[in-house]
């Protein structure tokens, strides 16, 4: 059996997982994450659904904090008509007026996957992108073989002020693109593979204070416990993964961490 994770030596977040994903009840896994030294979470909704499931949950726990849109994959199914559309939109714009909703996300863009059309799914990175700077904020993207087209929509459109690449897949060359914009970039437990030199060499190109560690629990569980579900706990080794990448100590990473957190979602 794998131990828990040791706790690290100051508080630091999960900036993104899937509380209603995760098979225990939400209380034991906060309460396993705070053991850790992950004092907050962020979670995600990937439709309305879920979005609304996560404006709830935050609105009931003080460490969480939610994240509402239409995922890229999932805009093929969110709306049969344009005036579906529409009330979609509407919906999660009133959700995004929430004081517990912190971020418009995870939206983007997937090339990976053929759920929707690039045109399909540029259209609602578009309208995420509005309802974003329309509600003050963060964006939460969701960025999958799709690096030039995201980049080159957030510039057309005027990014938010606060941009947030979840779960980060770009190169070092990517990372420094985002730095200059500055977005910040969110590392999940992946970066630990053994398999994710590409990804290590990203998160050290990129600046210390651009940095968010995240478990996209229940998914990518990072070394020791890959292969196993994760949970927002997890988020410790990934942070002590970053820590090493930056040549510093694991505390000054938890305090950069949550400084960046709370510039990028607010404090809560």
């Amino acid at each position: 059996m794998i131990p828990p994770p040791e706790p690290l030596p100051a508080p630091a977040l999960d900036s993104h997982c899937h509380l209603d994903l995760i098979e225990q009840p939400v209380t034991e896994v906060l309460a396993a994450a705070r053991a850790a030294g992950i004092a907050r979470v962020v979670t995600v909704g990937v439709d309305l659904a879920t979005s609304r499931w996560a404006a709830d949950c935050a609105a009931g726990q003080d460490p969480v904090a939610a994240a509402i849109a239409i995922h890229p994959n999932e805009t093929g199914a969110a709306a049969s008509s344009p005036a579906a559309r529409d009330e979609v939109l509407a919906e999660l714009a009133a959700l995004a007026g929430l004081p517990q909703v912190r971020a418009i996300g995870e939206t983007g863009l997937d090339y990976y996957r053929d759920n929707a059309s690039q045109g399909l799914q540029q259209e609602w990175f578009r309208a995420h992108i509005a309802i974003a700077k329309q509600a003050g904020k963060a964006l939460m993207i969701h960025d999958r073989d799709a690096h030039e087209d995201v980049l080159a929509i957030l510039a057309a459109e005027g990014a938010p002020g606060q941009v947030v690449f979840h779960c980060f897949s770009g190169d070092a060359g990517m990372a420094k693109r985002c730095a200059e914009a500055g977005y910040v970039m969110s590392f999940a437990g992946n970066v630990t593979f053994k398999n994710a030199q590409q990804l290590r060499d990203a998160a050290a190109a990129a600046p210390a204070d651009l940095l968010l560690a995240e478990t996209d629990a229940p998914f990518l569980t990072p070394v020791p416990r890959r292969g196993k579900p994760n949970t927002p706990a997890m988020a410790a080794h990934t942070v002590r993964c970053l820590a090493g990448l930056k040549q510093l100590p694991a505390g000054e990473m938890c305090a950069r961490i949550t400084a960046t957190a709370e510039r990028v979602f607010g404090r809560w």
